[in-house]
């Protein structure tokens, strides 16, 4: 599984690396809905809330689903902006400019996204003209609940009201806590964009896209960029751009916006804690696959414990030696044992490390 960007004759100039303050705070607001999903940022989260004015923290919870299942494209309404060169604000002012921009339709459709789960990356009706569209909207939301059916009776009844709740909602957050975090943040984010601009003009895209994600590949030679992730999803790169968008609350979120119509954006996390690479999702896959066979995690409690021979396991399992070969073919394959040779005898450990970051693993990648 994976979301893929068909970049076939993109030019240089028009990939971007540009931060965006309104992209932040919808992390922001994320990152307070779900705060279990960034154990980094526990004591942000807890200083932001307790000093959270109740009637502000009350309207948080209108329109959540935006930003705690996962994040709606109205942070990013630059890339939904017709023709080249649409890059975010300097100031979240401009960001909110650039959201007034949006038609009623792109901004209905991209806030029913996560409400009525939608079509998102093909060319579709419009719940604000189609009456099947708007009634199967309707349908899904109130199966969603009564929030969500309550939200999206009024924005498909009087968009412009909404899309001005929505602004002034953004206005106040910014105002009660995030033009202090925004202060703090943006040195960073404006550092790893000039980073990452550096290297796109002196050493290629490739090796911009390195550094932004492991989850990121680029083939040059079909003119696709793969990111590995729990979900299927495609976009082609025609008359547009390609806008890279650093977040430092993110981790360990890699968002992709593949919308139909708008600018691809691959919204990336700086400064992420982990160590070491994570397993793409096939990886991941096997690994957990060749766990759930009962031989195999008796041989892994085997080799937890020591180093064996095939002809030791061979005895302790009363199996024959293809049989067991067999099944530490498999483990071998899933990395997740080790093998070295000790003269004629070739000795089999489990990989406690690989296996004790399973669950981390697990958990990173359907978050990513």
């Amino acid at each position: 599984m994976s979301v893929s960007i068909d970049i076939a004759g993109l030019r240089p100039e028009r990939v971007a690396v540009v931060p965006s303050p309104l992209a932040e705070l919808g992390m922001a607001l994320h990152a307070l809905s779900e705060p279990g999903h960034h154990p980094g940022l526990q004591g942000w989260v807890t200083g932001v809330t307790a000093r959270l004015d109740s009637h502000l923290a009350d309207r948080m919870c209108e329109a959540d689903f935006l930003w705690r299942t996962t994040f709606s494209d109205l942070f990013m309404p630059f890339a939904g902006l017709p023709g080249t060169g649409a890059v975010p604000g300097a100031t979240l002012a401009e960001d909110l400019d650039l959201l007034d921009k949006l038609t009623d339709e792109q901004f209905v459709d991209a806030a029913l996204e996560f409400t009525c789960a939608l079509p998102y990356d093909v060319q579709g009706a419009k719940a604000l003209t189609d009456p099947a569209l708007r009634d199967r909207a309707l349908g899904l939301a109130a199966a969603r609940g009564p929030q969500q059916m309550r939200f999206t009776e009024r924005l498909l009844a009087d968009p412009p009201r909404i899309r001005a709740w929505l602004r002034q909602f953004l206005e106040d957050c910014d105002e009660a806590f995030f033009a202090d975090t925004w202060s703090r943040l943006r040195h960073q984010l404006a550092a790893d964009a000039r980073h990452k601009t550096d290297l796109l003009r002196h050493k290629g895209l490739a090796e911009a896209l390195a550094l932004v994600s492991p989850a990121v590949v680029l083939d040059e030679a079909a003119g696709r960029i793969t990111i590995d992730k729990l979900r299927q999803g495609h976009s082609v790169i025609r008359d547009s751009g390609l806008l890279l968008v650093p977040t430092s609350l993110g981790w360990p979120h890699l968002m992709v916006l593949h919308r139909h119509g708008w600018q691809p954006v691959l919204h990336y996390p700086v400064g992420s804690p982990g160590l070491t690479v994570p397993p793409s999702v096939d990886q991941l896959t096997m690994r957990m696959t060749a766990l759930s066979h009962p031989v195999r995690m008796q041989l892994c409690r085997n080799l937890a414990r020591s180093t064996y021979t095939t002809s030791e396991l061979v005895q302790i399992h009363s199996m024959t030696a293809p049989e067991i070969s067999r099944h530490l073919s498999v483990l071998k394959k899933a990395g997740l044992i080790t093998t070295r040779r000790r003269g004629r005898y070739v000795l089999h450990q489990l990989d406690v490390t690989a296996v004790a970051r399973l669950g981390s693993d697990f958990l990173e990648a359907l978050l990513r």
